[in-house]
């Protein structure tokens, strides 16, 4: 029996610098019994060489239809462009994430190519599944990522300092949404000695930000204490509490000197944190990253992939904090990757196992036979 083919894309969208696969990766790949095959250059962008690929045991492919052609599993960071897929043959399966909220029109039509695609943003949050949860892997480095690129642009000290020339004040900080992202931002800005205000909506993130050495912010109302899905992701608020948290928040971020924002609703627009007023507020040489932007941001005056000055105020609006970490990012991904593809796999009988009454296949298969699962 010939072993199933893997293929691994080089990453084609713009900003992107993260790879699906690893050499370390690959070897495991290997032992599962499939055969992997590595579009030439594809791991470059993040110090991965075409010849550790070739030492792992991978084929490196120059030509991306050769590559495309015979492979049975396709695995990406991103979903590939249609263009590209078309060249695929016909019931491969696709692992990536999907980004089923964007483009729909698209994933329809990849639908119809016969293509069975898995998205891995939508790993539920369950026990067995953290090693595969993407989501986590990558907001973890983002929340690092966004305090550097913050204290980069604020271009101050952010501990106090003591000399004989007089001492220089801690900076502030203020880290609104204290998820994945938020409490890695918050442990990388007291690590770096500034003083570090959080809010979030929901109250389980008071006692993690407590941990941190963060002081909570939040209205603590009735609307507060249930504002927690049994997922774990925040619940829309009201626009009542939004009112009074808005409030709290515009009272606390004129004192700021850095500001991230890591908020996002999944299959939705962004919530606006920080309104033009606030930012109007804050001093100058002040910092906003705004970890949100893909999504419409939480800024109003966040731009996609730009960093803008408003008044002495520099609002970052970096679309794919991950890929600025490009290295670390890819093998944290790809050994998310690599447990997924795991658990797919029946090594046994040498093929993928579609089996709807696991729940980490049943909620991540997004096409199927021609359509759309979910």
């Amino acid at each position: 029996m010939s072993k199933m083919k893997i293929a691994v894309l080089k990453e084609s969208k713009p900003f992107e610098e993260r790879v699906a696969c690893t050499p370390e990766t690959t070897k495991k790949i290997l032992n599962l019994g499939l055969e992997v095959n590595i579009e030439t250059n594809a791991g470059l962008s993040c110090s991965f060489l075409d010849k550790d690929y070739k030492d792992a045991g991978a084929n490196i492919v120059k030509s991306q239809k050769m590559l495309l052609k015979d492979a049975d599993i396709i695995l990406s960071v991103r979903r590939p462009d249609f263009n590209l897929l078309k060249q695929a043959k016909k019931n491969c399966i696709l692992i990536c994430q999907m980004e089923p909220n964007i483009d729909k029109d698209e994933i329809k039509k990849i639908a119809k190519l016969n293509i069975a695609c898995f998205a891995l943003e939508l790993i539920p949050r369950i026990t067995r599944a953290q090693s595969m949860d993407v989501l986590s892997s990558q907001s973890n480095l983002a929340g690092y990522r966004a305090v550097i690129e913050a204290s980069q642009t604020y271009g101050r000290a952010l501990p106090m300092m003591m000399t004989a020339a007089g001492t220089v004040p801690p900076a502030k900080t203020l880290v609104m949404g204290a998820g994945v992202a938020g409490l890695q931002a918050i442990a990388t800005a007291k690590r770096l000695g500034s003083i570090v205000y959080a809010t979030d909506v929901r109250p389980a993130a008071k006692e993690q930000v407590e941990s941190l050495g963060g002081k909570f912010l939040a209205v603590e109302d009735e609307e507060f204490r249930e504002a927690e899905s049994s997922g774990g992701y925040a619940k829309q608020m009201s626009a009542g509490y939004l009112k009074k948290q808005a409030q709290l928040v515009s009272e606390t971020i004129q004192n700021q000197d850095i500001v991230i924002t890591t908020a996002l609703i999944p299959g939705k627009t962004a919530p606006k944190l920080i309104s033009s007023k606030m930012v109007e507020s804050m001093k100058s040489g002040s910092v906003i990253v705004d970890l949100a932007a893909v999504s419409g941001g939480n800024c109003e005056l966040t731009v996609k992939d730009k960093i803008i000055d408003k008044n002495g105020v520099k609002i970052i609006g970096h679309s794919n904090f991950p890929s600025r970490l490009a290295s670390d990012s890819s093998r944290l991904y790809s050994r998310n990757l690599f447990s997924f593809l795991e658990n797919l796999f029946d090594k046994e009988n040498s093929k993928v196992n579609f089996n709807l009454d696991d729940e980490i296949i049943k909620d991540t298969l997004l096409t199927h036979n021609g359509k759309i699962q979910q």
